[in-house]
Protein backbone atom coordinates (compact mmCIF):
# COMPACT_ATOMS: atom_id res chain seq x y z
CA UNK A 1 0.00 0.00 0.00
CA UNK A 2 1.40 3.42 -1.25
CA UNK A 3 1.84 5.80 1.43
CA UNK A 4 -0.81 8.39 1.54
CA UNK A 5 1.69 11.19 3.56
CA UNK A 6 3.20 13.98 1.38
CA UNK A 7 7.00 14.28 2.67
CA UNK A 8 7.53 17.62 4.53
CA UNK A 9 8.50 21.28 3.35
CA UNK A 10 12.12 21.43 2.27
CA UNK A 11 11.74 25.22 3.71
CA UNK A 12 8.88 26.27 5.91
CA UNK A 13 7.91 30.21 5.09
CA UNK A 14 6.05 30.23 8.38
CA UNK A 15 8.94 29.46 10.56
CA UNK A 16 10.40 32.83 12.04
CA UNK A 17 13.52 31.09 12.88
CA UNK A 18 14.88 31.22 9.57
CA UNK A 19 13.96 34.84 8.30
CA UNK A 20 17.52 36.02 8.80
CA UNK A 21 19.36 32.72 7.40
CA UNK A 22 20.71 34.86 4.66
CA UNK A 23 22.72 37.02 7.11
CA UNK A 24 23.16 34.46 9.76
CA UNK A 25 26.60 32.98 10.20
CA UNK A 26 27.18 29.30 9.55
CA UNK A 27 29.29 28.89 12.98
CA UNK A 28 26.48 30.12 15.07
CA UNK A 29 24.72 26.97 15.90
CA UNK A 30 28.50 25.19 16.85
CA UNK A 31 27.97 27.44 19.45
CA UNK A 32 25.00 28.97 20.32
CA UNK A 33 23.11 26.47 23.18
CA UNK A 34 25.86 25.90 25.72
CA UNK A 35 26.63 29.40 25.68
CA UNK A 36 23.04 30.59 25.83
CA UNK A 37 22.15 28.67 28.77
CA UNK A 38 24.73 30.74 30.60
CA UNK A 39 23.65 34.48 29.97
CA UNK A 40 21.32 35.75 32.65
CA UNK A 41 19.32 39.17 32.18
CA UNK A 42 22.31 40.99 34.10
CA UNK A 43 24.44 40.00 31.63
CA UNK A 44 22.69 41.42 28.73
CA UNK A 45 21.91 44.31 30.23
CA UNK A 46 26.01 45.02 30.43
CA UNK A 47 26.22 44.20 27.04
CA UNK A 48 23.76 46.23 25.79
CA UNK A 49 24.56 49.28 27.74
CA UNK A 50 28.70 48.61 26.94
CA UNK A 51 28.74 46.21 24.42
CA UNK A 52 31.25 43.62 24.17
CA UNK A 53 34.08 44.32 26.71
CA UNK A 54 36.45 42.56 24.20
CA UNK A 55 35.96 45.04 21.44
CA UNK A 56 35.62 48.16 23.72
CA UNK A 57 39.33 48.82 24.59
CA UNK A 58 41.10 51.65 24.37
CA UNK A 59 41.17 53.34 20.80
CA UNK A 60 44.98 52.04 20.94
CA UNK A 61 43.75 48.48 21.13
CA UNK A 62 40.91 48.48 19.38
CA UNK A 63 40.52 45.25 17.66
CA UNK A 64 36.77 45.92 16.05
CA UNK A 65 36.88 45.50 12.02
CA UNK A 66 34.16 47.54 10.21
CA UNK A 67 30.99 45.44 10.35
CA UNK A 68 29.69 43.84 7.09
CA UNK A 69 26.80 44.99 4.92
CA UNK A 70 23.98 44.46 6.61
CA UNK A 71 24.89 45.93 10.04
CA UNK A 72 25.27 42.09 11.35
CA UNK A 73 28.86 40.95 13.05
CA UNK A 74 28.81 37.91 11.69
CA UNK A 75 33.13 37.68 11.91
CA UNK A 76 35.29 36.65 14.19
CA UNK A 77 36.57 38.97 16.79
CA UNK A 78 40.00 38.62 18.24
CA UNK A 79 41.44 40.19 21.30
CA UNK A 80 45.06 39.90 20.34
CA UNK A 81 46.37 42.70 19.04
CA UNK A 82 49.46 42.66 16.32
CA UNK A 83 52.75 44.26 17.72
CA UNK A 84 56.20 43.80 17.77
CA UNK A 85 56.64 44.59 21.17
CA UNK A 86 54.95 42.84 23.52
CA UNK A 87 51.54 41.78 25.49
CA UNK A 88 49.40 44.23 27.37
CA UNK A 89 47.22 43.22 30.05
CA UNK A 90 43.44 43.98 29.82
CA UNK A 91 41.46 43.11 32.89
CA UNK A 92 38.30 40.66 32.53
CA UNK A 93 35.66 40.43 35.01
CA UNK A 94 35.48 36.84 36.53
CA UNK A 95 31.50 35.53 36.58
CA UNK A 96 29.43 35.51 38.70
CA UNK A 97 30.24 34.44 42.62
CA UNK A 98 34.02 35.27 42.04
CA UNK A 99 34.24 37.50 44.22
CA UNK A 100 34.54 40.21 41.70
CA UNK A 101 38.74 39.73 41.01
CA UNK A 102 39.53 40.46 37.55
CA UNK A 103 42.00 38.76 35.52
CA UNK A 104 44.95 40.42 33.51
CA UNK A 105 44.68 38.96 30.00
CA UNK A 106 47.70 39.88 27.75
CA UNK A 107 47.26 41.23 24.59
CA UNK A 108 49.82 42.58 22.17
CA UNK A 109 50.13 46.26 21.32
CA UNK A 110 49.24 47.61 18.40
CA UNK A 111 49.85 50.62 16.43
CA UNK A 112 46.48 52.75 15.27
CA UNK A 113 44.78 51.38 12.52
CA UNK A 114 47.01 48.06 12.15
CA UNK A 115 44.53 45.35 12.20
CA UNK A 116 45.70 41.38 11.60
CA UNK A 117 42.74 38.79 11.55
CA UNK A 118 43.39 35.06 12.26
CA UNK A 119 41.34 32.69 10.64
CA UNK A 120 43.06 29.74 13.05
CA UNK A 121 41.08 31.67 16.07
CA UNK A 122 38.14 29.23 16.15
CA UNK A 123 39.66 25.92 15.78
CA UNK A 124 41.80 27.47 18.78
CA UNK A 125 38.70 27.86 20.75
CA UNK A 126 36.79 24.93 19.81
CA UNK A 127 39.86 22.84 20.90
CA UNK A 128 40.84 24.59 23.98
CA UNK A 129 40.19 23.44 27.61
CA UNK A 130 37.11 25.46 29.17
CA UNK A 131 39.20 24.81 32.78
CA UNK A 132 41.70 26.97 31.87
CA UNK A 133 40.13 29.77 31.15
CA UNK A 134 36.71 30.54 33.12
CA UNK A 135 34.80 33.58 31.65
CA UNK A 136 31.34 34.37 31.64
CA UNK A 137 28.59 33.99 29.27
CA UNK A 138 28.21 37.80 29.65
CA UNK A 139 31.58 38.66 28.43
CA UNK A 140 31.54 36.98 25.14
CA UNK A 141 27.67 37.74 24.41
CA UNK A 142 26.86 40.05 21.80
CA UNK A 143 23.43 42.23 22.80
CA UNK A 144 20.18 40.70 22.79
CA UNK A 145 18.55 40.56 18.75
CA UNK A 146 22.32 40.43 17.28
CA UNK A 147 23.12 37.05 16.10
CA UNK A 148 25.68 35.48 18.28
CA UNK A 149 29.07 34.76 16.52
CA UNK A 150 31.52 31.98 17.70
CA UNK A 151 33.54 33.86 20.86
CA UNK A 152 37.13 33.92 21.00
CA UNK A 153 38.70 33.87 23.99
CA UNK A 154 41.68 35.45 24.46
CA UNK A 155 44.67 33.25 25.81
CA UNK A 156 48.14 34.23 27.20
CA UNK A 157 50.06 32.48 24.90
CA UNK A 158 53.84 30.83 26.10
CA UNK A 159 55.39 32.03 23.02
CA UNK A 160 54.78 35.15 21.44
CA UNK A 161 53.14 34.81 18.13
CA UNK A 162 54.29 35.71 15.12
CA UNK A 163 51.34 38.06 13.08
CA UNK A 164 53.60 40.11 11.77
CA UNK A 165 52.92 40.42 8.04
CA UNK A 166 55.31 39.79 5.26
CA UNK A 167 56.41 43.04 4.63
CA UNK A 168 60.17 43.65 2.95
CA UNK A 169 61.89 46.24 5.14
CA UNK A 170 62.94 49.16 3.96
CA UNK A 171 67.02 49.91 3.92
CA UNK A 172 68.63 50.93 7.44
CA UNK A 173 69.14 54.50 7.97
CA UNK A 174 73.29 54.77 8.28
CA UNK A 175 73.37 56.07 11.94
CA UNK A 176 76.47 58.29 12.74
CA UNK A 177 78.94 57.15 15.73
CA UNK A 178 79.01 59.98 18.39
CA UNK A 179 82.80 61.28 19.41
CA UNK A 180 83.53 60.86 23.33
CA UNK A 181 87.07 62.96 22.51
CA UNK A 182 88.89 64.25 19.86
CA UNK A 183 92.45 62.08 19.62
CA UNK A 184 95.45 64.32 19.30
CA UNK A 185 97.29 64.56 16.06
CA UNK A 186 100.00 62.23 17.29
CA UNK A 187 97.21 59.83 17.86
CA UNK A 188 95.70 60.10 14.38
CA UNK A 189 99.29 59.77 12.79
CA UNK A 190 99.50 56.71 14.91
CA UNK A 191 96.48 54.82 14.27
CA UNK A 192 96.35 55.42 10.42
CA UNK A 193 100.37 54.50 10.43
CA UNK A 194 102.13 57.30 9.26
CA UNK A 195 105.02 57.22 10.99
CA UNK A 196 107.03 60.60 11.92
CA UNK A 197 110.22 61.98 14.01
CA UNK A 198 111.26 65.99 14.58
CA UNK A 199 114.29 66.51 15.43
CA UNK A 200 115.27 69.85 17.31
CA UNK A 201 118.68 71.41 17.97
CA UNK A 202 118.23 74.42 20.78
CA UNK A 203 120.33 75.73 23.67
CA UNK A 204 124.22 75.55 22.26
CA UNK A 205 125.97 75.65 25.49
CA UNK A 206 129.93 76.62 25.76
CA UNK A 207 131.23 73.87 27.91
CA UNK A 208 135.02 74.25 28.73
CA UNK A 209 137.74 77.21 28.41
CA UNK A 210 140.52 77.86 25.66
CA UNK A 211 141.39 75.44 23.03
CA UNK A 212 140.05 72.29 25.16
CA UNK A 213 136.43 73.97 24.99
CA UNK A 214 133.72 72.52 22.79
CA UNK A 215 129.84 73.84 21.90
CA UNK A 216 127.27 71.22 22.53
CA UNK A 217 123.55 71.65 21.72
CA UNK A 218 120.35 69.71 22.94
CA UNK A 219 118.92 67.62 20.40
CA UNK A 220 115.05 67.14 21.44
CA UNK A 221 113.24 64.23 19.60
CA UNK A 222 109.27 63.68 19.32
CA UNK A 223 108.32 60.56 17.38
CA UNK A 224 105.90 57.75 17.14
CA UNK A 225 107.46 54.93 15.67
CA UNK A 226 107.65 52.16 17.98
CA UNK A 227 110.81 50.74 18.15
CA UNK A 228 112.08 53.69 19.86
CA UNK A 229 112.19 53.10 23.57
CA UNK A 230 110.06 56.81 23.95
CA UNK A 231 107.64 59.24 22.16
CA UNK A 232 109.28 62.42 23.70
CA UNK A 233 113.06 63.24 25.19
CA UNK A 234 115.98 65.23 24.98
CA UNK A 235 119.82 64.34 25.11
CA UNK A 236 122.88 66.59 25.28
CA UNK A 237 125.79 66.15 21.96
CA UNK A 238 128.70 67.73 20.91
CA UNK A 239 129.28 69.03 17.49
CA UNK A 240 131.79 65.98 16.64
CA UNK A 241 129.46 63.48 17.59
CA UNK A 242 127.25 64.72 14.67
CA UNK A 243 130.12 64.48 12.46
CA UNK A 244 131.37 61.01 13.93
CA UNK A 245 127.72 59.36 12.93
CA UNK A 246 127.46 61.15 9.44
CA UNK A 247 131.13 59.08 8.88
CA UNK A 248 129.38 56.01 10.71
CA UNK A 249 126.55 56.13 8.48
CA UNK A 250 128.28 56.58 5.43
CA UNK A 251 130.77 53.54 5.88
CA UNK A 252 127.47 50.94 6.53
CA UNK A 253 125.32 52.31 3.37
CA UNK A 254 126.66 54.20 1.00
CA UNK A 255 127.74 50.87 -1.10
CA UNK A 256 124.19 49.80 -0.71
CA UNK A 257 123.12 52.85 -2.89
CA UNK A 258 121.68 54.98 -0.24
CA UNK A 259 122.03 58.60 -0.44
CA UNK A 260 123.07 59.54 3.01
CA UNK A 261 122.40 63.69 3.51
CA UNK A 262 125.56 65.09 4.15
CA UNK A 263 126.54 66.55 7.87
CA UNK A 264 127.65 70.40 8.24
CA UNK A 265 130.90 71.61 7.06
CA UNK A 266 133.29 71.75 9.92
CA UNK A 267 134.81 75.43 9.84
CA UNK A 268 138.16 75.57 11.29
CA UNK A 269 138.42 79.22 11.74
CA UNK A 270 134.56 79.77 13.56
CA UNK A 271 135.25 76.99 15.72
CA UNK A 272 139.31 78.93 16.78
CA UNK A 273 136.93 81.95 17.80
CA UNK A 274 134.31 80.58 19.79
CA UNK A 275 137.26 78.69 21.73
CA UNK A 276 139.27 81.45 22.53
CA UNK A 277 136.20 84.18 23.17
CA UNK A 278 134.72 84.35 26.59
CA UNK A 279 130.71 83.50 27.25
CA UNK A 280 130.89 87.65 28.21
CA UNK A 281 132.67 89.02 25.01
CA UNK A 282 130.92 86.70 22.38
CA UNK A 283 129.94 89.28 19.41
CA UNK A 284 127.81 89.31 16.99
CA UNK A 285 129.88 87.28 14.18
CA UNK A 286 130.36 84.51 16.57
CA UNK A 287 126.23 84.42 17.57
CA UNK A 288 125.22 83.72 13.86
CA UNK A 289 128.28 81.39 13.18
CA UNK A 290 126.55 79.29 16.41
CA UNK A 291 123.05 79.91 15.09
CA UNK A 292 123.61 78.96 11.55
CA UNK A 293 125.45 76.13 12.12
CA UNK A 294 122.44 75.36 14.84
CA UNK A 295 119.90 75.30 12.40
CA UNK A 296 122.22 73.32 9.68
CA UNK A 297 122.59 70.31 12.45
CA UNK A 298 118.66 70.37 12.75
CA UNK A 299 118.30 70.26 9.17
CA UNK A 300 120.71 67.60 8.73
CA UNK A 301 119.23 65.50 11.33
CA UNK A 302 115.48 65.55 10.35
CA UNK A 303 116.57 64.76 6.67
CA UNK A 304 118.40 61.71 8.34
CA UNK A 305 115.37 61.41 10.26
CA UNK A 306 113.25 60.96 7.26
CA UNK A 307 114.98 58.22 5.49
CA UNK A 308 113.11 55.10 6.76
CA UNK A 309 116.40 52.89 6.67
CA UNK A 310 119.13 55.43 8.33
CA UNK A 311 116.44 56.30 11.30
CA UNK A 312 116.41 52.36 12.04
CA UNK A 313 120.10 52.01 11.90
CA UNK A 314 121.47 51.81 15.41
CA UNK A 315 123.68 54.12 15.29
CA UNK A 316 121.54 56.51 14.71
CA UNK A 317 118.59 55.27 17.50
CA UNK A 318 121.93 55.12 20.16
CA UNK A 319 122.47 59.12 19.04
CA UNK A 320 119.37 60.33 19.78
CA UNK A 321 118.28 57.85 22.49
CA UNK A 322 121.33 57.35 24.78
CA UNK A 323 121.14 59.64 27.67
CA UNK A 324 124.82 59.68 27.96
CA UNK A 325 128.24 60.92 26.80
CA UNK A 326 129.28 58.94 23.25
CA UNK A 327 132.64 57.77 22.53
CA UNK A 328 134.83 60.60 21.26
CA UNK A 329 134.88 61.14 17.65
CA UNK A 330 138.31 60.95 16.63
CA UNK A 331 138.68 61.10 12.81
CA UNK A 332 136.53 63.85 12.19
CA UNK A 333 139.04 66.68 12.81
CA UNK A 334 140.44 68.40 9.61
CA UNK A 335 144.16 68.32 10.29
CA UNK A 336 144.31 64.81 11.93
CA UNK A 337 145.28 62.01 10.46
CA UNK A 338 142.48 60.82 9.58
CA UNK A 339 140.83 64.11 7.65
CA UNK A 340 144.15 64.02 5.60
CA UNK A 341 143.62 59.92 4.64
CA UNK A 342 139.87 61.25 3.54
CA UNK A 343 141.38 64.31 1.43
CA UNK A 344 143.80 62.07 -0.42
CA UNK A 345 140.82 59.53 -1.01
CA UNK A 346 138.79 62.56 -2.52
CA UNK A 347 141.47 63.30 -4.87
CA UNK A 348 141.80 59.61 -5.87
CA UNK A 349 138.22 59.47 -6.54
CA UNK A 350 138.03 62.92 -8.83
CA UNK A 351 141.00 61.31 -10.78
CA UNK A 352 139.02 58.16 -10.88
CA UNK A 353 136.06 60.28 -12.21
CA UNK A 354 138.00 61.89 -14.81
CA UNK A 355 139.86 59.31 -16.02
CA UNK A 356 137.31 56.60 -16.44
CA UNK A 357 134.24 56.64 -18.40
CA UNK A 358 131.58 54.01 -18.33
CA UNK A 359 129.52 52.59 -20.91
CA UNK A 360 126.29 53.42 -19.95
CA UNK A 361 124.00 50.54 -21.02
CA UNK A 362 121.02 52.04 -19.03
CA UNK A 363 119.31 55.02 -20.97
CA UNK A 364 117.57 56.46 -17.18
CA UNK A 365 120.95 56.43 -15.51
CA UNK A 366 122.51 58.50 -18.46
CA UNK A 367 120.01 60.62 -18.54
CA UNK A 368 119.60 60.92 -14.48
CA UNK A 369 123.25 61.83 -14.86
CA UNK A 370 123.33 65.01 -17.18
CA UNK A 371 119.99 66.20 -14.93
CA UNK A 372 121.94 66.34 -11.91
CA UNK A 373 124.49 67.72 -13.40
CA UNK A 374 122.93 70.36 -14.81
CA UNK A 375 120.98 70.64 -11.78
CA UNK A 376 123.96 71.26 -9.73
CA UNK A 377 125.12 73.92 -12.05
CA UNK A 378 122.12 76.00 -11.67
CA UNK A 379 121.62 75.21 -7.81
CA UNK A 380 125.16 76.95 -7.40
CA UNK A 381 124.51 80.05 -9.70
CA UNK A 382 121.27 80.26 -7.55
CA UNK A 383 122.99 80.18 -4.24
CA UNK A 384 125.41 83.03 -5.58
CA UNK A 385 122.77 85.31 -6.52
CA UNK A 386 120.78 84.86 -3.03
CA UNK A 387 124.26 85.62 -1.00
CA UNK A 388 124.11 88.89 -2.89
CA UNK A 389 120.53 89.40 -2.29
CA UNK A 390 121.18 88.70 0.95
CA UNK A 391 124.19 90.68 1.73
CA UNK A 392 122.31 93.33 -0.05
CA UNK A 393 119.25 93.40 2.38
CA UNK A 394 121.84 93.57 5.66
CA UNK A 395 123.77 96.20 3.43
CA UNK A 396 120.08 98.10 3.45
CA UNK A 397 119.56 97.45 6.94
CA UNK A 398 122.78 99.14 7.82
CA UNK A 399 122.87 102.01 6.19
CA UNK A 400 118.77 102.62 7.64
CA UNK A 401 119.80 102.81 10.74
CA UNK A 402 122.91 105.83 10.05
CA UNK A 403 120.22 107.61 8.12
CA UNK A 404 117.95 107.09 11.56
CA UNK A 405 120.74 108.22 13.54
CA UNK A 406 121.31 111.51 11.61
CA UNK A 407 117.67 112.03 11.31
CA UNK A 408 117.48 111.95 15.25
CA UNK A 409 120.82 114.42 15.51
CA UNK A 410 119.03 116.83 13.00
CA UNK A 411 116.14 116.76 15.40
CA UNK A 412 117.89 117.51 18.14
CA UNK A 413 119.18 120.71 17.02
CA UNK A 414 116.12 121.74 14.99
CA UNK A 415 114.82 124.74 16.61
CA UNK A 416 111.31 124.42 14.74
CA UNK A 417 109.41 122.53 17.13
CA UNK A 418 107.04 121.16 14.39
CA UNK A 419 109.82 120.08 12.63
CA UNK A 420 111.60 119.21 15.23
CA UNK A 421 108.79 116.82 16.15
CA UNK A 422 108.57 115.31 12.86
CA UNK A 423 112.65 115.04 12.15
CA UNK A 424 111.65 112.67 15.65
CA UNK A 425 109.51 110.58 13.92
CA UNK A 426 111.44 110.14 11.05
CA UNK A 427 113.76 108.78 12.83
CA UNK A 428 111.66 106.33 15.02
CA UNK A 429 110.13 105.21 11.76
CA UNK A 430 113.44 104.86 10.13
CA UNK A 431 114.73 102.26 12.98
CA UNK A 432 111.83 100.53 13.01
CA UNK A 433 112.51 99.66 9.10
CA UNK A 434 115.89 99.14 9.87
CA UNK A 435 114.56 96.45 12.21
CA UNK A 436 112.35 95.16 9.35
CA UNK A 437 115.07 95.28 6.57
CA UNK A 438 117.63 93.10 8.79
CA UNK A 439 114.77 90.24 9.79
CA UNK A 440 114.19 90.22 5.73
CA UNK A 441 117.69 89.65 5.59
CA UNK A 442 117.60 86.49 8.35
CA UNK A 443 114.68 85.27 6.46
CA UNK A 444 116.33 85.32 2.87
CA UNK A 445 119.46 83.80 4.53
CA UNK A 446 117.54 80.65 6.38
CA UNK A 447 115.23 79.94 4.20
CA UNK A 448 116.81 80.61 0.49
CA UNK A 449 120.34 80.42 0.95
CA UNK A 450 120.94 78.11 3.48
CA UNK A 451 117.99 75.95 1.68
CA UNK A 452 120.15 75.75 -1.74
CA UNK A 453 123.24 75.20 -0.15
CA UNK A 454 121.83 72.29 1.22
CA UNK A 455 120.64 70.84 -1.48
CA UNK A 456 123.93 71.61 -3.40
CA UNK A 457 125.67 69.37 -0.92
CA UNK A 458 122.89 66.91 -1.38
CA UNK A 459 123.22 66.41 -4.73
CA UNK A 460 127.18 65.92 -4.09
CA UNK A 461 125.92 63.06 -2.16
CA UNK A 462 123.67 61.95 -5.01
CA UNK A 463 126.67 61.95 -7.32
CA UNK A 464 128.33 59.96 -4.72
CA UNK A 465 125.83 57.15 -4.73
CA UNK A 466 126.35 57.08 -8.38
CA UNK A 467 130.45 57.04 -8.16
CA UNK A 468 129.44 53.86 -6.10
CA UNK A 469 127.55 52.02 -8.87
CA UNK A 470 130.17 53.24 -11.29
CA UNK A 471 133.17 51.43 -8.55
CA UNK A 472 130.40 48.47 -8.47
CA UNK A 473 130.49 48.15 -12.25
CA UNK A 474 134.49 48.70 -12.71
CA UNK A 475 134.90 45.59 -10.15
CA UNK A 476 132.36 43.77 -12.10
CA UNK A 477 134.23 44.28 -14.93
CA UNK A 478 137.36 43.42 -13.61
CA UNK A 479 136.32 40.33 -12.15
CA UNK A 480 135.29 39.55 -15.99
CA UNK A 481 138.92 40.00 -17.01
CA UNK A 482 140.28 38.07 -14.23
CA UNK A 483 138.32 35.39 -15.32
CA UNK A 484 139.21 35.50 -18.84
CA UNK A 485 142.76 35.39 -18.06
CA UNK A 486 142.32 32.30 -15.99
CA UNK A 487 140.38 30.71 -18.52
CA UNK A 488 143.19 31.44 -20.97
CA UNK A 489 145.50 29.97 -18.50
CA UNK A 490 143.67 26.73 -18.05
CA UNK A 491 143.61 25.96 -21.40
CA UNK A 492 147.56 26.55 -22.37
CA UNK A 493 147.79 24.17 -19.05
CA UNK A 494 145.87 21.89 -20.78
CA UNK A 495 147.47 21.93 -24.40
CA UNK A 496 150.46 21.55 -22.67
CA UNK A 497 149.51 18.45 -20.73
CA UNK A 498 150.92 19.86 -17.64
CA UNK A 499 147.55 18.19 -15.12
CA UNK A 500 149.06 19.18 -11.94
CA UNK A 501 148.33 22.93 -12.99
CA UNK A 502 144.89 21.89 -15.21
CA UNK A 503 143.68 20.96 -11.60
CA UNK A 504 145.01 24.77 -10.02
CA UNK A 505 143.05 26.47 -13.40
CA UNK A 506 139.99 25.01 -12.79
CA UNK A 507 139.72 25.93 -9.39
CA UNK A 508 140.86 29.24 -9.91
CA UNK A 509 138.18 29.49 -13.04
CA UNK A 510 135.28 28.58 -10.74
CA UNK A 511 136.24 30.92 -8.55
CA UNK A 512 136.11 34.16 -10.35
CA UNK A 513 133.12 32.52 -12.22
CA UNK A 514 131.64 33.05 -8.45
CA UNK A 515 132.77 36.66 -8.16
CA UNK A 516 131.58 37.06 -11.73
CA UNK A 517 128.26 36.32 -11.09
CA UNK A 518 128.12 38.27 -7.19
CA UNK A 519 129.44 41.23 -8.72
CA UNK A 520 126.54 41.53 -11.69
CA UNK A 521 124.15 40.93 -8.54
CA UNK A 522 125.78 43.28 -6.57
CA UNK A 523 125.21 45.65 -9.94
CA UNK A 524 122.02 45.12 -10.83
CA UNK A 525 120.78 45.68 -6.84
CA UNK A 526 122.69 48.90 -6.06
CA UNK A 527 120.95 49.89 -9.65
CA UNK A 528 117.70 49.48 -8.20
CA UNK A 529 118.63 50.93 -4.60
CA UNK A 530 119.79 54.09 -6.66
CA UNK A 531 116.66 54.25 -8.64
CA UNK A 532 114.63 53.57 -5.86
CA UNK A 533 116.31 56.55 -3.54
CA UNK A 534 115.66 59.15 -6.43
CA UNK A 535 112.17 58.39 -6.74
CA UNK A 536 112.06 59.88 -3.12
CA UNK A 537 114.75 62.41 -3.52
CA UNK A 538 112.76 63.93 -6.21
CA UNK A 539 109.59 64.03 -3.61
CA UNK A 540 111.21 65.66 -0.91
CA UNK A 541 113.03 68.02 -3.55
CA UNK A 542 110.12 69.28 -4.79
CA UNK A 543 108.36 69.43 -1.24
CA UNK A 544 111.41 71.37 0.19
CA UNK A 545 111.53 73.78 -2.63
CA UNK A 546 107.77 74.46 -2.72
CA UNK A 547 108.14 74.95 1.19
CA UNK A 548 110.79 77.31 0.63
CA UNK A 549 109.21 79.71 -1.77
CA UNK A 550 105.85 80.23 -0.27
CA UNK A 551 107.70 81.21 3.44
CA UNK A 552 110.03 83.54 1.61
CA UNK A 553 106.93 84.77 0.30
CA UNK A 554 104.93 84.94 3.38
CA UNK A 555 107.98 86.38 4.84
CA UNK A 556 108.32 88.64 2.28
CA UNK A 557 104.62 90.08 2.57
CA UNK A 558 104.78 90.42 6.32
CA UNK A 559 107.98 92.54 6.03
CA UNK A 560 106.25 94.87 3.39
CA UNK A 561 103.03 95.21 5.49
CA UNK A 562 104.99 96.04 8.48
CA UNK A 563 106.56 98.87 6.50
CA UNK A 564 103.89 100.17 4.68
CA UNK A 565 102.45 100.68 8.38
CA UNK A 566 105.66 102.08 9.74
CA UNK A 567 104.85 105.05 6.79
CA UNK A 568 101.50 105.34 6.97
CA UNK A 569 102.42 106.70 10.60
CA UNK A 570 104.72 108.93 9.99
CA UNK A 571 102.53 110.48 7.26
CA UNK A 572 100.54 112.78 9.18
CA UNK A 573 103.08 114.17 11.78
CA UNK A 574 105.10 115.06 8.27
CA UNK A 575 101.78 116.84 7.27
CA UNK A 576 101.44 118.30 10.64
CA UNK A 577 104.58 121.06 10.13
CA UNK A 578 104.09 123.91 9.46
Amino acid sequence: MADSREPPPLFNDDDDSHKDDDTEDLFTSAVQSPVSEQTTPEDCRRQEGAGDPLTSSPPAASLTPDPPVGGHSDFFESSEEATEGGFSSVPLEHPAGGGGTQQEVSLEEEPDGALFESTSTPKLQLNQDPSDHSLPASSILPPVGVPITPPVVPMTPTTTPNLTPSITPAAPTPITPVTVSRPSPEQLESESGDEFIQVTISDPQKIGEGMSSYMAYKVTTKTNITYFRKKHWSVMRRFSDFLGLHRKLVEKHLHSGRIIPPAPEKSAIGTTKIKLSSDKSTDSASSDFIEKRRASLERYMNRTGSHPTLRADPDFREFIELDAELPRATQTSALSSAGVLRLFNRVGETVNKMTFKMDESDQWFEEKTQQIESLDSQLRKLHAAMEGLVAYRRELATSTAAFAKSAAVLSSVEEHSSLSRALHQLAESTERGQTIHHAQADADFYLLSETTKDYIQLIGAVKDVFHERVKTFQTWQHAQAMLAKKREAKAKAELAGRMDKVQQAQEEVAEWEVKVERSQEEFERISRAIKKEMEQFEVIRVKDFKDMIVKYLEALMTSQQQITKVWETFIPEAKAIS
